[in-house]
């Protein structure tokens, strides 16, 4: 559809970006936090150990401050479960409450909405060793770590997010080093998406404890949405695509808003011996449980053609997007499509067709919780650093939320990954996301000076004229 006259962005949009504890904060076991899974993780060879990461939790000042002179209207950022609760359960630390408090209210004094995201792949340490999700009691752990959070910051937090990217951890968690297999497991399937029926009612407990306990907040998921095109016009290839499509990203959305598996991503668990156990309890959850809004991230779409079963199951490459599941769905690259130093191709059209897709399913609020480029930026001598590809990739995006708006998309903001530069799951800081350039390598701390980059004045050139002018 083409538009002759744009809608313009809602004047309460929320322009801002995103990041997680255990990428930005350091501080690994300062002032009384516990490990999480990330603290005990084998760390991938080469890239930057999370120990310090760069440094937020002692710059969070700075780190705001530049925010507001972005003009940020909102920062999305992760609550660290073990910086609250070191065991997972049980003792809260005071000193973590402390932190989080400082952090929300500085947001608060430039008039920046927290948007709070209580689960980022960063399980307690304590919780992996009793089983972590494989246990239905991590429904009743994740229920107190989320009363801990609504009584403590609920009186100032009003956007909560559960879990991030749920549908990555069941994709590629094992793959990552973010879901924990216990030893011995035989059907490696099956555990994963009974885990994943865990983290759903879990996820459904905290919304409707935020709804009891916050009437006047509101709060969402945030998986990763990428829409799933057919390689062709071929009728096989559109149901590939319907395949993929529902158990990417349907599964997910279907259980979060109308609290009921996606009948063909439970067909394909039923056909390949990996149905979760679902009690009547569990059943009463997700339905009782009723979303405020969609959070998601969103980098690019996937692509598959049919699959005759023979090919090898997995993920293809790097994109979170590329996988085959034998007899399902086979991905493909789609030759339509630039890719980045990376290798992640990139669709901004895709994201329209996604944000529409989801829109039409839902018909519920969306935002923008991840949406960037990683690439290899240089500092210059006079301290500059000149990302016109950053700047080019969000341009292209913005320009598709405008359009998306003008399609009739309620679009409630957009913070993109990510507000500094941080440490990548496994690629270390060389893969850089931020407006702000932190001075570490992967083998060095270095000074941790935070430094603008080119798109840290051009997103703050957006943020002023509410999206109007996208110009360099």
């Amino acid at each position: 559809m083409l538009h002759k006259t744009l809608k313009p962005f809602p004047k309460d949009f929320l322009w801002g970006a995103s990041t997680s504890a255990y990428q930005v904060e350091g501080a690994a076991l300062e002032d009384g936090k516990g490990p999480s899974c990330q603290d005990v993780k084998e760390i991938p060879e080469g890239t930057a150990d999370l120990s310090v990461s760069v440094d937020h939790y002692h710059h969070y000042k700075e780190d705001i401050a530049l925010m507001a002179e972005m003009g940020f209207k909102s920062y999305r950022f992760s609550i660290s479960w073990t910086r609250v609760l070191p065991n997972g359960t049980g003792e809260v630390n005071p000193k973590g409450i402390e932190f989080y408090n400082n952090l929300i209210d500085e947001c608060l004094k430039y008039d920046i909405e927290p948007i709070v995201t209580m689960f980022h792949f960063d399980m307690p340490a304590a919780l992996d060793e009793r089983g972590s999700w494989s246990r239905h009691d991590s429904v009743d752990w994740f229920a107190e770590y989320a009363c801990v959070l609504f009584e403590n910051f609920g009186d100032r937090v009003k956007y909560w997010l559960t879990i991030n990217e749920q549908n990555m951890l069941t994709l590629v968690g094992p793959v990552i080093g973010t879901l924990h297999v216990p030893e011995g497991t035989a059907n490696l399937t099956k555990e994963i998406y009974q885990q994943n029926h865990h983290q759903l009612v879990a996820q459904a407990k905290a919304m409707q404890l935020c709804h009891e306990m916050l009437p006047d907040a509101k709060i969402g998921p945030a998986p990763n949405i990428s829409l799933v095109y057919p390689a062709s016009s071929k009728p096989e290839d559109v149901i590939a695509a319907q395949n993929f499509n529902a158990l990417r990203n349907w599964l997910y959305l279907d259980a979060y808003v109308f609290g009921e598996y996606n009948n063909l991503a439970w067909a394909y668990l039923e056909e390949n011996d990996a149905l979760p156990t679902v009690t009547d309890e569990d059943r009463t959850i997700m339905k009782a449980a009723k979303p405020d809004f969609i959070g998601f991230n969103y980098y690019n779409t996937a692509t598959v053609e049919a699959s005759d079963g023979s090919e090898a199951a997995g993920v293809n490459g790097d994109q979170q997007s590329h996988q085959t599941f034998p007899g399902f769905a086979k991905s493909v690259d789609n030759p339509n499509l630039v890719k980045t130093e990376f290798g992640w191709e990139i669709d901004p059209v895709g994201f329209r067709a996604t944000v529409r897709e989801m829109y039409s399913r839902y018909r519920l609020p969306l935002l923008v919780t991840e949406n960037g480029l990683g690439a290899y930026d240089t500092l210059t001598e006079d301290g500059k650093i000149h990302d016109n590809y950053r700047i080019e990739y969000l341009r292209q995006h913005i320009a598709q939320i405008q359009l998306a708006i003008s399609d009739g998309v309620d679009m409630l903001g957009y913070n993109p990954w990510s507000a500094v530069d941080l440490i990548s799951t496994h690629e270390g800081i060389r893969k850089r996301y931020g407006f702000i350039y932190v001075d570490r390598t992967d083998e060095e701390v270095g000074s941790l000076k935070r430094y603008r980059k080119d798109s840290f004045f051009w997103y703050q050139k957006v943020i002023a004229t509410n999206g109007q002018d996208l110009k360099d």
